[in-house]
């Protein structure tokens, strides 16, 4: 969140001449308070990033292997899997529950079945119970996710709307750094609590949710569509304009918000699971929702992301502490690359940052390969370390579009009628790939070795087509632009219509603040 990104410079953007230049994140209290608000939200996606690196960091321990008789194969896939699997078995509740209740209470109840999860896992016994602590960690883990990235980027001030929301998807490195250092640093400790410890850390995020999220604003997309108006211009009078309900800024949100949700309405009244797919639009959204959600685990990532130690005694790598500690600056250098990427989402656009990512890690991937097959001859140290380095490498181009973009991209195409549910099957996807990668995984490196790693070169290569013919270019719109991108021309000129007519009092899109410069009354 820079200071420059303040202004929004594409002249496609409507609602750019409504902008106070003078309002930044960082000097104006409430928004400050509103990006704390969103910042409690955003650590959803440090619970499942810990999940995944903590779950790495306990396989190189030898006290958690004791504990639990050495899981290998199938039984440690299921370790891994067991939370994915969780997770799917909230997906047909989730997204009624966040259009039912509202947001910020969704994240809460799914905050509070996470904490039940992660004190069973700290205190388990036995393997059977390790397994269903875990799946209930996944289970609530369901609710908050869909519910918190939607409320990040129905509350955000528009100009770091994407930014914000890309970053969500980006933080699951916070977690998994934090997991991954915990863990290196728990090496040392004899007992059992060399991985109890990492397990209670991972139910801080849902304690500080469970205390405050129900403090946080609503969503003024899910007021309106409740009939509950006054609050919802409240919300955006309050931490958009400071209490001023008749700015510019905030009336063109207002009621673009309500002609979005009338227009929806009026396409849909009964919006069900088929609307999903009901229109020429929707299927165009679901079409790039289901292959970016699969990309985002098929890409060779679940390798390294959860069989990292596995990875490490393919190229001659075994001492625990070793592999503790390059898993741990793997994870701060996914991080940085990731909120960086964030950064710059409007700046260089959707389709650049997607294309350069895939077109990115087909090349890494490749390398890696080559390594690989060269260290499988010769076993040259040399061979080992180049994988070690094609492994950041290829990280950085992921982290470029498929850690930063994600999400954002996903909530962004969808109108507001159909975010809960079409996010919930984004969910469910990327769930369900998780669970075969976790499962399969392990099974086919101990059969195939480094020729496994083919397999995703290969897929690699069909990501990157499917990309340049298919995703559409969403930069420098508004949260209701986007989505009715899919739909067609005529539908953004009537939301926008409506707004301006309805959020000015009748002012024309032309006619701008009387603080604004002339550079910016010209954009």
């Amino acid at each position: 969140m820079t200071g420059g990104a303040a202004v929004v410079s594409s002249e496609q953007t409507t609602f750019a001449h409504l902008i106070d230049p003078r309002r930044k994140w960082y000097n104006n209290k409430r928004l400050i308070v509103l990006h704390a608000w969103i910042v409690l939200l955003l650590i959803t996606s440090s619970t499942n990033g810990y999940d995944g690196s903590m779950m790495n960091g306990l396989q190189s321990l030898a006290q958690w292997r004791d504990a639990f008789d050495n899981p290998s194969g199938g039984k440690l896939g299921l370790l891994n899997a067991i939370q994915n699997i969780g997770a799917l078995a909230g997906y047909p509740f989730a997204p009624y529950v966040s259009d039912g209740i509202g947001r910020r209470k969704t994240v809460w109840f799914g905050a509070t079945i996470m904490l039940v999860g992660t004190a069973l896992q700290t205190a388990s016994q036995s393997v059977n119970m390790f397994i269903g602590a875990r799946f209930l960690i996944g289970f609530g883990l369901t609710f908050s996710a869909n519910a918190a990235p939607m409320l990040v980027t129905e509350i955000a001030y528009p100009v770091y709307r994407a930014p914000l929301t890309s970053m969500y998807n980006g933080l699951w490195y916070s977690g998994s750094t934090i997991a991954a250092w915990t863990t290196y640093g728990t090496l040392l400790i004899g007992s059992t609590w060399a991985w109890r410890l990492p397990s209670l850390l991972q139910g801080l995020p849902s304690v500080l949710q469970f205390i405050l999220v129900l403090f946080a604003p609503e969503s003024p997309r899910w007021l309106v569509n409740k009939g509950r108006e006054a609050e919802a211009l409240g919300m955006l009078a309050y931490y958009h304009a400071d209490g001023n309900e008749q700015d510019p800024l905030v009336q063109y949100e207002f009621e673009e918000i309500k002609a979005a949700i009338t227009l929806d309405r009026e396409v849909s009244k009964n919006v069900g699971w088929k609307t999903l797919i009901a229109t020429p639009g929707n299927r165009r959204r679901m079409r790039i929702i289901l292959a970016i959600a699969f990309f985002l685990q098929w890409s060779g990532n679940g390798l390294v992301s959860y069989y990292l130690n596995k990875v490490f005694d393919q190229i001659g790598i075994t001492s625990s502490s070793t592999q503790l500690l390059i898993n741990g600056i793997l994870q701060v250098w996914n991080l940085i690359w990731s909120v960086s990427a964030a950064l710059y989402v409007d700046r260089i656009g959707r389709r650049p940052l997607f294309l350069a990512s895939t077109l990115g890690m087909l090349l890494f991937y490749t390398a890696q390969v080559i390594c690989f097959a060269r260290y499988a001859q010769t076993a040259a140290p040399a061979a080992g370390h180049a994988v070690i380095a094609f492994i950041f490498l290829f990280y950085s181009a992921f982290n470029l579009a498929y850690s930063s973009l994600i999400v954002s991209y996903t909530v962004e195409i969808l109108p507001f009628q159909l975010r809960a549910k079409g996010f919930n099957v984004f969910q469910f996807t990327v769930s369900l790939a998780l669970v075969f990668n976790q499962y399969v995984n392990p099974i086919a490196l101990q059969a195939l070795g480094w020729k496994y790693y083919i397999v995703y070169v290969c897929w690699l290569a069909v990501e990157l087509v499917f990309i340049y013919f298919y995703l559409v270019e969403t930069k420098n719109r508004t949260l209701e632009e986007t989505a009715a991108l899919f739909d067609g021309e005529d539908k953004i000129e009537k939301i926008a219509h409506k707004a301006a007519l309805g959020g000015s009092e009748g002012v024309e899109p032309s006619e701008v603040r009387e603080d604004v410069s002339p550079v910016e009354k010209k954009a």
